[in-house]
């Protein structure tokens, strides 16, 4: 199952290991002891949490992590977390051409939905060229599949009943990781695609919502949706149609059954897999030593990854933009936040190593790189990495020679403006508000007002990718090996482009919109990656990028957690990943009798 290639918004478990092992969030809690769960009890399952409830079940229209698909659907490839291998899934086999211009898949023989409809190569070819490709429909997955300076996408076409061909105008190097995305019905959604609203934008947009009946969310994976109760659960039921085998011809997965409980503090989680409410629990530092002791006891093993894929940070709006005529960030703290030198300052006055020390309990690195830690291109401090270690003299000097000043201790701009803004994060998350919190308290001592405030879900996400009425925001982000699966992120275009965010399909326009210089280097560098083929030259290409993010700063990088997940020992085939997490081979795990 293709779990940790798409970069996704790390808002919710934050500890979930990626994709933020969120792909392996699988699961849920027990909240209430309702007639479903005694009744649920009866078949083989795997019970654990998330903090809210889903976004939509529509794939292509999700920024959000953990969410359903890795458990409902599976592209062509995928890619194994623990070897980085790329390995057949819905393809049995593929062909690259000589000149690196085209791959052939072959899909496997019987492929079929949820509902026993054929998956064919008519579905993969509607999937690409109607959906991803479209550009009516706003989805992250087209940002990683634009090839070069043109940006132009590749070409899909049908060869014949099981076989398909993707081409493209230029060597791209991560052109056979950009085909793992998730093969959707075309029979079940083709005529969304074809249907407009009386916006004339596709109703394929409003198509697989929440409030859909699960029964109607046709799927290709391990599990299909069985029913979802609004603030409560997810459940997931076995597909009885999924293609995957084992040795001895037995069906999988095997687990019958997976529930989601959806448990809006992480405190209460770890109360319910104390209790055995739950067979999972990610675990945050806070929670680790009051667990490790109970491991014999309790018949469960703390499992540790090492750093997580996961980042977190802060970041500015640096969007100098107006919606209406109006700024979308005051002009005054507009001119602070895009001013290099106070971001250092920022940067400086951050006392990571005490955050890590305290929040994290020692479990946890400083960051320092929007690389994943486990990919080959990634840049260490060793390396020459530029860090931002905690010096708080280092930070008032940038910001006097800035233009700042101090009056009474406090922090003003050269028009005398105090410096104050407001740093938003999402409620429900201890760690991330204990993050915020001494954020506050380290930058009162440069002279700073921080104005703290947790928000629920979905009023956080829409100030930050739709209103854009926001001025500093902590969060994270999750990756894989391949950078260039954050090209969303980079491409001043990008869907995930947060610190400078251009307006999405169907979103209401911004006049003067920028991009600084530094902006478009990296988007045009991760482009130059991508097209080249040597590795050495890509690792190169790639350290620039990582030189240039710390030196401008559109995401101050805090701390990488380890992957740690508590998991019952009745479970067996677990093999733990910080890229992957605990489930992420779920059709091969079973239940000890």
């Amino acid at each position: 199952m293709k779990f940790f290639r798409k970069i996704f918004l790390a808002i919710q478990h934050f500890w979930l290991p990626i994709i933020l092992t969120s792909a392996t969030a699988l699961i849920l809690a027990a909240c209430n002891p309702t007639n479903f769960k005694s009744a649920a009890a009866q078949v083989p399952q795997l019970v654990s949490s998330i903090l809210s409830d889903p976004k939509t079940f529509n794939y292509p229209l999700s920024q959000e992590s953990p969410n359903v698909f890795p458990l409902i659907y599976e592209g062509l490839i995928t890619q194994n977390p623990i070897t980085a291998k790329v390995e057949p899934a819905l393809a049995e086999s593929w062909q690259i051409s000589d000149d690196k211009l085209k791959i052939v898949f072959t899909l496997r023989e019987g492929l079929k939905w949820s509902d026993g409809q054929p998956l064919t190569v008519d579905d993969v070819v509607f999937t690409y060229n109607d959906i991803y490709l479209n550009e009516a429909i706003p989805t992250d997955v087209r940002d990683s599949l634009r090839i070069g300076e043109s940006r132009k996408l590749p070409t899909v076409r049908k060869v014949d009943a099981r076989r398909v061909e993707f081409s493209v105008p230029e060597p791209f190097r991560p052109f056979l990781l950009s085909t793992g995305s998730p093969i959707l019905p075309s029979h079940i959604l083709q005529k969304s695609i074809k249907t407009k609203d009386q916006n004339g934008s596709p109703t394929f947009l409003t198509k697989w919502g929440v409030d859909t009946p699960p029964d109607q969310i046709i799927v290709n994976g391990p599990y299909k949706l069985e029913r979802y109760d609004t603030s409560q659960r997810v459940v997931f039921r076995r597909n009885p149609h999924y293609w995957r085998k084992d040795a001895q011809g037995n069906s999988q997965p095997y687990i019958e059954r997976v529930i989601w409980e959806i448990v809006e503090s992480t405190d209460t989680s770890l109360l319910q897999f104390r209790s055995g409410g739950l067979d999972t629990v990610g675990v945050s530092p806070d929670y680790f030593s009051l667990l490790k002791v109970q491991e014999k006891q309790g018949n469960f093993n703390i499992y540790n990854g090492g750093p997580t894929s996961a980042t977190s940070f802060v970041w500015f709006n640096l969007n100098k933009g107006k919606r209406n005529g109006k700024a979308l960030v005051d002009p005054v703290k507009s001119r602070w936040f895009n001013n290099v030198q106070f971001r250092q300052a920022i940067a400086y006055a951050i006392d990571r190593q005490t955050m890590i020390n305290n929040t994290f309990r020692g479990l946890g690195v400083a960051q320092n790189s929007p690389i994943s830690v486990q990919s080959p291109y990634y840049l260490s401090p060793k390396d020459g990495l530029k860090v931002y270690d905690y010096n708080q003299q280092k930070a008032k000097d940038l910001l006097l020679k800035a233009g700042f000043k101090y009056n009474n201790n406090q922090l003003v701009d050269s028009q005398g403006n105090r410096v104050r803004f407001s740093l938003l994060t999402n409620a429900g998350n201890k760690i991330r508000e204990a993050m915020g919190s001494q954020i506050k308290q380290d930058l009162s001592k440069i002279g700073i007002q921080v104005d703290f405030t947790p928000l629920a879900w979905n009023t956080f996400t829409d100030k930050v990718s739709n209103s854009l009425d926001w001025e500093a925001s902590l969060m994270g982000l999750t990756g894989g090996l391949e950078p260039n699966d954050g090209a969303n992120v980079w491409a001043p275009e990008g869907g995930l482009h947060m610190f400078n965010q251009k307006p999405q399909a169907g979103q209401k326009p911004i006049q003067g919109w920028e991009v600084a210089p530094w902006e478009a280097e990296i988007g045009n560098l991760y482009i130059q990656a991508a097209r080249e083929l040597d590795e050495a030259k890509v690792k190169a290409i790639y350290a620039q990028t990582q030189q240039i993010t710390q030196e401008n700063l559109p995401f101050i990088y805090l701390v990488n957690p380890y992957s740690l997940s508590a998991v019952r020992n009745r479970f067996e085939g677990i093999k733990f990943s910080a890229l992957g997490g605990a489930f992420w081979n779920i059709e091969q795990i079973k239940i000890k009798d």
